[in-house]
């Protein structure tokens, strides 16, 4: 089939008008009739833009024995391979209920063989719009549907290198309106640090490099010369262990940044560790939030924009007139933050060396929001102004269980006895498991835009 130079409706190059759609049907039609008079076993469709990372990935389809087959891709931007929320007329409901069904697209195989699609002739036909032609209402009723194969591991590789017949515009990387931005991390994650600065890089965004304090080289007469003692009674609330040095290392880093942003008097400031993974146009939401901030003249102190919420009953207060921000409940991690200089006033004010507890039980603590009354009592000033972005703006890198997990501040030694490890199995490490299920009733839907919003968005990406 002939590709035409443009579109007669379109508005742009990225712009997809009914008659690009319809372009693009009869392309996958065309390949669909191809194929079979070829007597092709299986057929796969993939978009230019999507990447199979697993090289098992078409052994992992086929061994699945269905008829139409997808893996199901990461988007990091408003589309994804699985659509979900489909109209009766088997339209895409942009924003209907998207817990119940997911219909694939951009990237799925076709198994010729198999009896449905024998039953059915093979000759598929649907409207012209962006679900494909292989899912007609009356066919799929034939045919055992495709099954999703869910990733098995997020995917991190070598830098894609520019080629050197292509010219690259130059970037210039900036602090986006902080006063500094700080990236913790320990000097022998050299991987994680290169990753990290290209990752930084590529959006424009400009760091300083805190090294972060190694709790692995922590001794006794080190911890008592800085006078560190536990908070008395504090256990770990998933294993039941005492704090371990490498939290007490992880502690003593971000402790570091607050003192260098009362020294410098930097009033606002970015923070975040070293093994995160940005959300598609990170630069340009955080940006957009903190101007939202500035102009509804909020009083803040803390603002994470990476955690893991544990108060999963009930919905976090959304704040007036700012969108995607809420009131902090209790919360774990601290990937990343941004804080004022009286926030990092008030963290270092509340002398807690000598009562000390992992960093991400003392901010919900000075916030006065973590479930452990017996906790606050050592902290009597717990008056911080936290807030959290909704949705999250960075998320781990690795979770429990995965493929390169690796956390240094709970395979450690005990705070007080470096020959105790505490090296357990590290896959049940249940702190830095992912989000747990938030009931539906929970959700901060509040904080959320409205989706007329979103579709006024001009910068949204079009595929």
């Amino acid at each position: 089939m002939d590709e035409p130079e443009s579109y007669s409706d379109e508005i742009g190059p990225k712009h997809w008008p009914g008659s690009r759609f319809a372009h693009v049907m009869k392309l996958r039609q065309a390949a669909l009739r191809t194929a079979r008079e070829k007597w092709s076993d299986y057929i796969l469709f993939i978009d230019v833009d999507n990447f199979l990372t697993n090289p098992q990935t078409l052994n992992l389809m086929i061994a699945e024995n269905k008829t139409i087959v997808a893996p199901m891709l990461e988007s990091r931007a408003l589309y994804s391979n699985f659509w979900c929320g489909i109209t009766p007329q088997w339209l895409c409901s942009v924003f209907g209920d998207k817990t119940q069904t997911y219909f694939s697209y951009f990237c799925s195989m076709v198994a010729f063989r198999s009896q449905p699609f024998v039953a059915c002739g093979g000759h598929l036909s649907c409207d012209c719009n962006d679900c494909p032609c292989l899912m007609e209402a009356k066919w799929l009723k034939a045919v055992s549907l495709a099954e999703m194969l869910k990733p098995r591991r997020p995917f991190d590789g070598p830098p894609m290198e520019p080629s050197q017949f292509v010219s690259v515009v130059p970037k210039y990387p900036d602090k986006m309106g902080f006063d500094e931005i700080f990236m913790i991390n320990l000097k022998r994650r050299k991987d994680r640090r290169d990753r990290m600065l290209r990752t930084l890089y590529e959006q424009e965004i400009e760091v300083k490099i805190v090294e972060a304090v190694d709790g692995k080289a922590l001794n006794t007469s080190q911890l008592k010369a800085l006078n560190i003692e536990m908070l008395p009674g504090y256990r770990d609330p998933y294993s039941s262990r005492p704090l371990t040095r490498g939290e007490i290392g992880c502690f003593l880093s971000h402790y570091s940044v607050w003192k260098e942003v009362i020294d410098r008097e930097l009033e606002k400031t970015l923070v975040i560790e070293d093994d995160v993974r940005f959300e598609h146009q990170f630069k340009k939401k955080l940006m957009k939030l903190m101007d939202d901030i500035d102009q509804a003249q909020l009083d803040w102190e803390l603002i994470y924009i990476g955690r893991k919420r544990m108060q999963v009953k009930e919905p976090e207060k959304a704040v007036p007139n700012v969108g995607n921000l809420v009131e902090a409940d209790y919360s774990y991690w601290t990937l990343g933050y941004v804080i004022s200089l009286e926030g990092a006033q008030k963290l270092v004010g509340a002398d807690p060396f000598g009562k000390m507890l992992p960093v991400d039980e003392f901010l919900p603590i000075m916030y006065n929001k973590h479930p452990v009354a017996e906790y606050k009592e050592y902290y009597e000033s717990r008056d911080l102004k936290a807030f959290s972005a909704e949705p999250l703006l960075i998320y781990p890198t690795h979770y429990t269980g995965q493929p390169g997990y690796l956390s240094d501040t709970e395979t450690s030694t005990i705070w007080d006895n470096e020959t105790v490890a505490t090296d357990w199995d590290r896959t049940h490490s249940w702190k830095s498991r992912k989000q747990g299920h938030i009931h539906r009733n929970a959700k901060n839907t509040e904080a959320l835009p409205s989706p007329t919003s979103l579709d006024a968005v001009p910068s949204r990406d079009e595929l």
